[in-house]
């Protein structure tokens, strides 16, 4: 009679998936919602909101009827969350993902698509670092006259005072 070889199985907790979405995912939903929504800082509303919007395929259920997530879901909020942080569009994230569903033949579409959004972001960080170098200009010439004024700089800060 043969034995079994021992399976070493290495899975992932959902915050290490969701944090580095590396490699092919596993596709075993068994990520609860909840465990998703800290991982990811979405809420369990947001999740379910994505789902119903298409953002992400529908999500497996336990026999109980409680959401099951797997890897690949994991690693699709981490893309999508990312083009969030980039200030893309959800409808623009919602036409990433339905030519993503088509498959292959919109390869050349999806890689436009992010080259558009691309250029986008460069130029809000081209904004980004010209407002930067305002700040900074302020801050310089405020030190100076401090420095002018024989106030020092590294007094207590004052509390800010509300409107």
């Amino acid at each position: 009679m043969a034995t079994l070889a021992s399976i070493k199985v290495d899975l992932r907790t959902c915050d290490q998936v969701f944090h580095t979405p590396t490699g092919e995912p596993d596709r075993t939903p068994r990520h609860g919602i909840s465990e998703v929504a800290a991982a990811s800082g979405l809420t369990a509303h947001t999740l379910r909101w994505y789902e119903r919007i298409g953002l992400l395929d529908p999500v497996d259920r336990s026999a109980s009827g409680q959401r099951r997530y797997c890897d690949a879901d994991l690693h699709r909020l981490a893309f999508l969350g990312r083009l969030r942080l980039t200030g893309m569009s959800v409808a623009d994230m919602l036409r990433y993902v339905e030519l993503a569903r088509r498959g292959e033949q919109t390869l050349e579409d999806r890689r436009d698509l992010l080259v558009a959004h691309r250029e986008e972001v460069r130029q809000r960080i081209a904004d980004l670092h010209a407002t930067l170098a305002v700040i900074d200009y302020k801050i310089d010439l405020y030190a100076g006259k401090i420095a002018d004024s024989g106030v020092p700089a590294d007094r207590p800060q004052r509390k800010k005072q509300s409107a």
